[in-house]
């Protein structure tokens, strides 16, 4: 898969899943959080490819593990900051999200 179809995949995924899961947790507009899930994923979604490209075949299941874990905190902390969320809201949205688009992802592989 190419980098501009696998960030809009991730995108198109993801994007739905944060507007849903912060509509009750947030009182941003449905446009301000799905605004905000494209900023985060345009911050993470580079790195993460890079160095995915860069992990031997062997090591990449651990190192997708690792790498999605670094990337839902990463993104669950922009959120909560560009949305001014606290709690527990924007990780779990995070979490969310990036298990859809893995999942997304895994399928279309």
């Amino acid at each position: 898969m190419s980098y501009p179809a696998a960030l809009a995949l991730t995108v198109a995924t993801e994007v739905p899943v944060y507007a849903a899961a912060l509509a009750a947790a947030s009182q941003a507009p449905p446009g301000r959080t799905a605004a905000a899930a494209v900023i985060v994923n345009c911050v993470t979604h580079p790195p993460l490819w890079w160095f995915l490209r860069h992990v031997p075949l062997a090591a990449y299941w651990p190192a997708l593990t690792c790498a999605e874990a670094a990337v839902v905190l990463a993104e669950g902390w922009l959120t909560a900051r560009l949305l001014r969320l606290r709690g527990p809201a924007p990780y779990a949205a995070s979490t969310a999200a990036n298990a859809v688009s893995v999942l997304a992802g895994l399928l279309l592989l």
